[in-house]
């Protein structure tokens, strides 16, 4: 087990060294472009069909050794190997982390718990494929006998968070004759939204995606829209238009979803790293089996380079080593992701949740205070968008933001159609290049105010075209270099404490949301109290 005691190896101190030397010396990318003519080539990396370029970050040849000599003292070779093999890296909750199961080929052997995973993990895949084709096909109806038109996914945070970004990323893919719509936010407006859009009670599905099956938010949605349903089909016919996917499903038939509609989640994979598990049911739905399977098989393409390439030749490895050279040695504190596609807009938003959530982190896997910085600020938004509002300040603020950009060589199968798609993507690829090019090397000018000083890291990540192999890669892309850096701080990247925590809170406050106000709310801190008295005086007047 390694904990924070990694700031105290020789690694460790090798590298602050380097750093320091590298910030005081006037290093500038500039300067290590023009004196190694092959650095691009050297430092670009090919993962499946993905090529990652890092070639734009503040690191030399000794920076990288340097980094690997930090990884290998670390054991995240060794912490790769556990988490892949089923160990119980999530030491808190003593569980295995075993989403590269819910991916594995028809060969694989991976036990949680002393029992094989992979056959139930298959045959729920196959239950999942069979109920995706029959609301396909029209053959799934609903209480009165029409077919599913639309299907309503109902889940918060992982359960719905992945499925969005997928669904809208594979939009080329989608079958027209099913529209699928999420809804996550308790606010009434979100569910409002969705329902009050011509959508028609009898030819509508909702799929609950909950693992404990207790989660606040998305349980009062499930229930709000089976009111729905009951008003307009009646009280019994409402179980005919609800699954569920769930770790709990005597507590899903218990809410009246029928047994053959509960599809099962296990509790060896988190909510961030279930999108390849049966809460992407929708997703299935919407795309079809086949190219479901192929995300599947994207995804598992990265689990193998993960496993056979040696760390430097690893691009989840070496991308989560720069992400903790930046934080832990230069103290950078955000991380902006910027996919140049429209359709991973939503990209941004899913890396938030799996980043921050699983190395937002305190204290070490032993339980002691970390005495480094841990789990860089992920946000973003899609090109060209950004470039007209926060590329400012990336380019000339005084916050060195590390970057991401992801990119495609081709343009999205269904815009074809459009007369000029294959000039404006061009013109997308372009503004992408130039983006990262500006960022490294600047603009010199006599004018202060248009100078751009550059010197500012950035990965482009490119790949042929945004299919569901390659979003598949994305993913597990970057859920591979969480635990990379998880591995380095010695953090556990699979619990939450935190979030579930807010959840307690929220329950033991929302039974005060209606007590007389005069009455003080004595089992809250004074300032919530407080609150609570102001909220209370507001909704009587």
């Amino acid at each position: 087990m390694v904990s924070s005691a990694i700031t105290a190896t020789e690694e460790w101190a090798a590298l602050a060294r380097h750093a320091r030397e590298l910030q005081s010396g006037g290093t500038h990318l500039r300067g290590l472009f023009d004196s190694d003519p092959g650095r691009a080539d050297r430092f670009t990396t090919l993962a499946g069909d993905l090529v990652v370029d890092w070639s734009r970050h503040l690191v030399t040849a000794e920076t990288v050794e340097l980094l690997l000599a930090l990884a290998d003292r670390a054991a995240v070779a060794g912490r790769i190997e556990a988490t892949l093999a089923g160990g119980l890296v999530n030491a808190t909750e003593g569980r295995p982390a075993l989403h590269t199961a819910l991916r594995a080929g028809p060969d694989a052997s991976l036990e949680a718990g002393g029992v094989d995973v992979v056959p139930a993990v298959r045959a729920e895949l196959d239950r999942m494929a069979g109920f995706a084709r029959a609301v396909r096909a029209g053959e799934r109806r609903g209480a009165t006998g029409r077919a599913i038109r639309t299907v309503v996914n109902l889940g918060i945070g992982g359960s719905y968070l992945g499925l969005a970004m997928a669904h809208e990323a594979l939009a080329a893919f989608r079958d027209p004759g099913v529209d699928c719509r999420f809804v996550a936010n308790v606010d009434p407006a979100d569910l409002a939204g969705v329902l009050g859009d011509g959508l028609d009670p009898a030819e509508t599905l909702f799929v609950v995606v909950s693992k404990s099956f207790t989660t606040a938010e998305t349980l009062a949605n499930a229930r709000a829209a089976r009111r729905w349903v009951a008003s307009a089909l009646g009280t019994d016919a409402a179980d005919r238009h609800f699954a569920a996917v769930t770790a709990d499903g005597a507590a899903a038939t218990a809410f009246g979803v029928a047994a053959d509609d509960v599809f099962t989640m296990w509790d060896w994979v988190g909510g961030r790293y279930s999108l390849g598990s049966a809460a992407g049911l929708s997703l299935m739905i919407a795309i079809g089996e086949a190219r479901f399977r192929e995300m599947l098989a994207g995804m598992r393409t990265i689990d193998e380079h993960l496993a056979r390439q040696r760390p430097a030749g690893s691009a989840p490895v070496l991308m989560g080593l720069l992400a903790v050279w930046y934080r832990s040695f230069w103290g950078l504190q955000t991380r902006a992701v910027l996919p140049y596609a429209h359709r991973l807009r939503l990209l941004p938003s899913y890396l938030q949740q799996l980043q921050m959530e699983s190395n937002g982190k305190r204290v070490s896997l032993d339980g002691a205070a970390v005495d480094c910085d841990t789990g860089p600020i992920v946000w973003g938004a899609a090109g060209t968008g950004g470039q007209h509002s926060f590329h400012q300040l990336l380019h000339q603020g005084t916050t060195v933001v590390p970057a991401d950009f992801i990119v495609f060589a081709r343009p999205d199968a269904d815009t074809a159609r459009l007369p000029e798609a294959g000039s404006q993507h061009e013109s997308l690829v372009a503004n992408c290049f130039a983006q990262a090019a500006a960022l490294a090397f600047g603009a010199g000018s006599d004018d202060p105010h248009r100078e751009l000083v550059g010197n500012r890291p950035s990965t482009v990540i490119m790949a042929p075209e945004l299919t569901p192999s390659v979003l598949g890669q994305l993913v597990a892309l970057y859920e591979h270099e969480v635990l990379v850096q998880g591995a380095v701080w010695g953090i556990n990247s699979f619990d939450q404490f935190g979030v579930e925590h807010g959840k307690a809170l929220a329950d033991a406050i929302a039974a005060s949301l209606h007590v007389d106000p005069s009455q003080p709310a004595s089992d809250h801190d004074p300032s919530t109290a407080a609150l609570l008295a102001q909220y209370q005086r507001l909704r009587q007047s």
